[in-house]
């Protein structure tokens, strides 16, 4: 038996940037055990699972070692994907249902609008230890710090700190900050800043997190979203353009949406399509396992 499978470089419009994902098309309900083997052996830093549901699909990710409640790279991804299984038009809409709740997904041509919901960030003092890293990688203790319900720390550098050159601090991280840190600076404002869908960055970030098994993200959804309410706030727009400056680079547009989401607009390149030549597991509780994670179809 085959599986249709994919993988798209999203958040970019061009190969070898932006971050991968890979994307399956399941017929039925398939076990955890075999999605995370599965992504095991892919090796993306998440593989996007669909389903079609009675309203819309059912989504999951994988990284190479978890399961993970969001992702917006391979949410862009997948709605990538079935335009291009053509199970959606180049100007259609429909709904995944993910263990976040519904997330409404649009194409508009060539680019992909997410609405992902966006965790709230509250403010507190950054740890000593991190502190200490950052004074020592970037010259510079972190101007504001916050925690977020997602799981994710958030740290705001200095504009002249060299976030882009900084080395990777994964090895360094305390379990606090292992799950996921966000490090965002504001971008100058200058003719050589990074452009997405014609428009200039407005901010920038990278995001590490070795307690998902992934020592950076190259272009990270989730974490613009909960991040763009921030620059919203700070820059009174109703949209702004965010920039995550990793060794593999990508950006997107975010703007409020209704019930405290941020919609994500972006694109992504296929890389390559094909099929999986081998047979999903018939687990009896795989189809409980579905219904429990995509409650809210």
């Amino acid at each position: 038996m085959s599986l249709p499978a994919l993988l798209v470089e999203a958040f970019t419009d061009r190969p070898f940037r932006g971050n991968g994902a890979a994307v399956v098309l399941l017929e039925h309900p398939v076990s955890d055990a075999w999605m995370q083997a599965l992504a095991r052996s892919l090796n993306q830093s998440e593989t996007a699972f669909v389903l079609q549901a009675d309203a819309g699909w059912w989504l999951r990710w994988f990284t190479p070692s978890t399961e993970v409640p969001l992702c917006g790279h391979g949410t862009l991804a997948a709605l990538l994907a079935l335009q291009h299984w053509q199970r959606l038009d180049a100007r259609g809409q429909t709904v995944f249902f993910s263990r976040s709740g519904p997330m409404p997904v649009a194409l508009d041509g060539g680019l992909g609008a997410l609405c992902l919901p966006s965790a709230g960030l509250q403010p507190q003092v950054a740890p000593p230890e991190l502190q200490q890293l950052l004074s020592e990688a970037v010259g510079s203790p972190p101007l504001r710090f916050w925690r977020s319900g997602l799981g994710y720390s958030v740290a705001l550098l200095p504009p002249e700190a060299p976030l882009a050159a900084m080395g990777s601090p994964s090895s360094r991280l305390q379990p606090s900050e292992a799950g996921g840190l966000v490090l965002m600076q504001a971008m100058g404002g200058s003719a050589s800043d990074p452009m997405v869908a014609g428009k200039a960055a407005d901010y920038q970030l990278r995001f590490f997190a070795p307690g998902l098994g992934i020592d950076e993200d190259p272009v990270t959804g989730s974490a613009h979203a909960l991040v763009a309410p921030y620059w919203l706030q700070q820059l009174q727009r109703p949209q702004v353009v965010g920039w995550q400056c990793s060794p593999r680079p990508g950006g997107m547009c975010c703007e409020s949406a209704s019930s405290g989401m941020i919609r994500l607009i972006g694109t992504g390149v296929l890389l390559w399509s094909g099929s999986l030549q081998l047979q999903p597991d018939d687990c009896p509780g795989a189809a409980e396992s579905w219904r429990r994670c995509c409650a809210s179809s």
